[in-house]
């Protein structure tokens, strides 16, 4: 007899996966939901299934959980755990404590290490385990970082997520593993296609389980993880309030030319999600280019300010509706709106534009390269020279980028167009060119080699 059908819904942009399971009685349990709730709403739909409860493995701290607004919307049940101190309606669950979804029971395995008060839950169906929604425990090939909650507290965490991936790996091979976050993650999962496994091939594969000890655990966990946006500082805080509930689809109001002047005066800023080519053609001076794609979400919530309004310049071919979703979904309740009419429309009203120049792979030489991939990106492989400033960072030092022209790069160029808006805006408009293409693309465009290391 096949065992209950469990749904992954995968999105790319935050690299985290939410779990639909079929209940087998016109129900569904939705595990690890955003607030954007559409593509769990559609598989819902269309598998005529009314979502009745809604599990969070922890207090996530890269989106805001959909569990309250599924609650109050569909009257779901949720179930988190009991130590997480939620100030909503909630089943709190503790370490062995089961939950019967009519048939199918859902059992809490305390699992703290990503976060302190972590459940992962085990699937079972008539009484034999099926599958695990491991959240940020134990994940494919790697386990989550452990240094969100307190930074002094880092090396604990890590000790404590030893033990729980010891734990899971104590259950029989055949049990699936369904872990929320993976490849894309800033919650730290390798760049690996493969989002589901089983217990069996994690401990055959995963290297964490093959660490040899609790030290050797810590020392590979801790030197794998890299830089995370600042949003995953308050985030958890939000969610374990509750997020604020949603009326409605979110949506980008129309805003005319002399209102968006009005108020970028008085402090707003505007935010570019057209591509790299278009940006560097013209855009409103001031600008911050963040190129609508997956990533999209990541950028936003890492550079884009929360505590002033924020209006959306877009191209005609893209979708308002997912800007705005994907802001509400980091906590982004301050985008009010987009310039009516685009770049066109502001250069009619006579607001200040201008352009970046761009170049391809073969016409940069040595030196002078701003490379503003991470770390472990540049360290891989980068041009002879290059100076690494991350993304992220680059609104704190500026100042360390050399006087003069400089060519920015990144993969591919959307990055490094983000970093050249950041540059323009502290009067480096003049000196700033753009790579379209990456390390990789120079080198070939050359035929030489890349350097590697820090």
């Amino acid at each position: 007899m096949s065992g209950p059908t469990v749904v992954p819904l995968v999105d790319e942009g935050l690299g985290n996966s939410a779990y639909l399971v079929d209940l087998g009685d016109g129900r569904a349990l939705v595990v690890d939901s955003s607030r954007d709730l559409r593509a769990v709403r559609t598989a819902a739909d269309s598998r005529g299934l009314r979502l009745a409860f809604a599990a969070d493995t922890h207090l996530h701290a890269d989106f805001l959980s959909g569990a309250r607004q599924l609650a109050v919307t569909d009257g779901a049940s949720v179930i988190a755990s009991a130590a997480g101190g939620r100030e909503f309606d909630h089943t709190g669950l503790r370490d062995g404590d089961e939950v019967d979804l009519g048939g199918l029971r859902l059992r809490a395995l305390g699992t703290p290490g990503h976060t302190d008060e972590h459940l992962a839950f085990l699937l079972m169906d008539d009484g034999e385990p099926v599958g695990v929604f491991t959240g940020g425990s134990l994940l494919v090939g790697a386990a989550a970082r452990t240094d969100l909650v307190d930074p002094d507290r880092t090396v604990e965490l890590a000790q404590a997520q030893y033990r729980s991936l010891r734990r899971l790996a104590t259950l029989p091979d055949h049990v699936a593993v369904w872990p929320t976050h993976g490849a894309g993650s800033f919650c730290s999962a390798p760049p690996r296609a493969e989002r589901t496994s089983s217990i069996g091939s994690e401990k055959a594969a995963n290297p964490l389980l093959q660490a040899p000890d609790e030290g050797a655990f810590v020392a590979a966990l801790l030197g794998s993880v890299g830089s995370f946006p600042p949003y995953f500082l308050r985030l958890a805080e939000v969610n374990r309030r509750g997020p604020a509930l949603l009326d409605g689809a979110p949506s980008l109001p129309l805003l005319d030319p002399a209102t968006v002047e009005s108020m970028l005066a008085d402090g707003a800023e505007l935010v570019d999600v057209r591509p790299v080519r278009e940006f560097a053609d013209r855009h409103v001076t001031g600008s911050l280019s963040i190129a609508l794609r997956d990533a999209f979400v990541t950028w936003f919530g890492w550079l884009a300010p929360g505590d002033r309004p924020l209006v959306v310049v877009r191209g005609e071919d893209q979708d308002p509706d997912e800007v705005a979703w994907q802001a509400v979904k980091v906590g982004y309740d301050n985008v009010v709106g987009e310039l009516a009419g685009g770049v066109d429309a502001a250069a009619a009203a006579g607001l200040p534009l201008t352009g970046i120049r761009l170049l391809e792979p073969d016409q940069v030489n040595d030196g002078r390269v701003l490379d503003v991939r991470q770390r472990s990106e540049f360290a891989a492989g980068h041009v002879p020279g290059a100076r690494n400033v991350e993304l992220g960072d680059l609104p704190d030092r500026s100042a360390e980028v050399p006087a003069g022209p400089v060519v920015v790069m990144c993969g591919h160029g959307e990055r490094a167009m983000t970093a050249a808006s950041l540059l323009a805006r502290v009067g480096r408009a003049d000196d700033v060119a753009v790579v379209l293409g990456g390390a990789e693309d120079w080198a070939a465009a050359h035929d030489r080699r890349l350097d590697t290391g820090a």
